[in-house]
């Protein structure tokens, strides 16, 4: 059976050069990178090498960059690490009502310790508005955070604005960038923020291993207490291998940031018309153009999203209805209830992420499938067979193909 996987926000696959990399430090280079003789510090200069590769990717000095288990602990370092300057008398805190899981919750126990949080709304295409920022910004507050690019639909927030106008009020802002990394171009230094998450495996990099961008002066509370490593900033052996694969990684994204994306925004167009052309009753979730190029968000009417993707599977294509780490959840996504879907919607809708291993033949295949799939869900939905009967006048020749182009 053809398999096609259009699930690149959950995971992707290992890049053949990234784990090349590693395969010395899986075998034979084991040294400890804390020890001072030859097999430690051969093992340094790897991770050496590696804090270079991801600090060059962002635009950033490698003292900057501090490896963590991946996005969501580096969320929580740059949370939890900002509010624990904060001595026990807690604060204030401002995010967006569309974060990823790894803020929204980390915000969450902050406030059963005495903080305040503000959760701006967004509008109907996901888009935080920078001036409301501004507004919820106290004299207490002691820290921004607003994702760069939205996991569920793509939509990329005006950070770099943020930044500036909680700069000018002396806050500090962190941005979780583990979606847009390696999807577009990223400068700390041009987007102004203090702080910013990033995570190997989004980028064809090991699981297990992340980063948090620290901005030379930002004062920040370590998450993890132990021994010396990280410059104090997050105790633990490093671990090696995958540090290695996530530079690669990162060295990979940057050399093709120029010419990949384009190719995969093009698939997501062609994906996006094949849809709205041949299937009815769709609606496109995310910003029509601030959007990354390879994340396509669609809500089905009458049907439910669950349905969709356990029936798209069966017959080889690999999709999600939203976060990976909400999977399981019988809630409706946050991300669109926020953007002022209903329920109905939220929980009929799909989200195709794309990869750089995807072809043409890839999206047509996909399409072929799903067109048959919604047919097949529609003729046994009561919601759909009576939205029919109270429109007799519309008629097969009415509405979009259902057959291959």
């Amino acid at each position: 059976m053809k398999r096609v996987y259009l699930d690149h926000n959950a995971t992707t696959p290992l890049h053949p050069d990234a784990l090349e990399e590693m395969l010395p430090y899986l075998r034979d280079a084991f040294g400890n990178p804390s020890s001072i003789h030859w097999f430690g510090q051969e093992a340094r200069r790897a991770v050496d090498r590696a804090r270079q590769q991801v600090a060059d990717l962002i635009g950033a000095d490698p003292e900057e960059i501090v490896f963590t288990s991946g996005g969501t602990e580096a969320d929580n370092h740059a949370i939890r690490g900002i509010a624990g300057r904060c001595a026990g008398s807690g604060g204030h805190i401002v995010t967006s009502s569309v974060e990823h899981h790894a803020v929204l919750n980390t915000c969450r126990q902050l406030e059963r310790t005495g903080f305040r949080v503000t959760y701006l709304p967004v509008d109907e295409n996901g888009l935080i508005d920078p001036a409301a920022v501004a507004a919820a910004i106290t004299k207490d507050t002691v820290l921004v955070t607003v994702m760069l690019a939205n996991n569920d639909v793509g939509t990329i927030q005006p950070v770099r604005d943020i930044a500036r106008l909680a700069g000018e009020r002396g806050v500090p802002v962190h941005t979780d960038a583990v979606q847009g990394i390696g999807k577009m171009p990223v400068d700390v230094r041009r987007l102004g923020v203090d702080l910013l998450s990033l995570s190997s495996h989004k980028i064809y990099g090991p699981k297990g291993i992340g980063a948090l961008y620290i901005r030379r002066g930002v004062s920040i509370d370590p998450l993890i207490f132990g021994g010396h490593h990280e410059r104090r900033r997050r105790a633990g052996t490093e671990n090696v291998p995958a540090i290695v694969g996530f530079g690669k990684a990162c060295e990979i994204a940057g050399e093709e940031i120029e010419s990949v994306p384009p190719r995969i925004a093009a698939l997501h167009d062609r994906l996006q018309q094949g849809i709205e052309k041949r299937i009815e009753n769709v609606r496109m979730n995310g910003h029509p153009e601030l959007r990354l190029p390879n994340t396509l968000n669609v809500s089905f009417s009458f049907l439910d999203g669950e349905s969709l993707l356990m029936n798209l599977d069966l017959m080889g294509v690999a999709v999600s209805t939203g976060s990976a780490c909400t999977s399981g959840s019988v809630d409706p996504s946050h991300v669109l209830t926020a953007m002022g879907r209903s329920p109905e919607q939220a929980h009929g809708s799909l989200r195709f992420s794309l990869g750089r291993g995807n072809t043409a033949e890839d999206v047509d295949f996909t399409l072929d499938v799903l067109v048959d799939v919604v047919r097949r869900l529609r003729e046994i939905s009561p919601a759909y067979r009576e939205s029919e009967a109270e429109d007799p006048e519309r008629n097969a020749a009415d509405r979009p193909i259902r057959t291959a182009p």
